[in-house]
């Protein structure tokens, strides 16, 4: 993937550092360990960009979370009603169980965004001398 070095895309499917995109921003890579799935380092380690911006700054992470759980409950739509033809009660709770499994996915990949809204590669702003 390094052809996506310096996109958001990268920073954002990866949970990099938005600005140099060298090393992950949370205390564990595994989001399925359920007690630090929200453990974000303090700073990145390499730019010394601080992630938090200001206190509770990823709550807004909440409302990129909504759109990002549509997109896997319809992908799962898809896959289920259209392509597999399974009928729709089935699929109703497939994509219920596909939702909470996911979870842990969508809450990062949600902050990820988040984050990548206000910081860009390549542009530290909150450096500290």
């Amino acid at each position: 993937m390094k052809y996506l070095k310096g996109t958001k895309i990268n920073s954002i499917v990866n949970g990099l550092c938005p600005v140099c995109q060298k090393e992950s921003m949370y205390t564990e890579s595994n989001p399925y360990i359920l007690s630090k799935v929200l453990k974000m380092e303090e700073r990145c380690g390499h730019c010394n960009t601080k992630y938090k911006i200001e206190p509770s700054f990823f709550f807004g992470a909440m409302y990129v979370s909504y759109p990002v759980g549509i997109a896997f409950a319809s992908a799962t739509f898809v896959l289920c009603y259209l392509v597999l033809n399974i009928n729709i009660l089935t699929s109703f709770f497939i994509i219920c169980a596909v939702l909470l499994l996911a979870l842990p996915i969508i809450i990062r990949i949600s902050r990820n965004i988040w984050i990548n809204f206000f910081m860009h590669y390549g542009k530290p702003k909150n450096k500290v001398h």
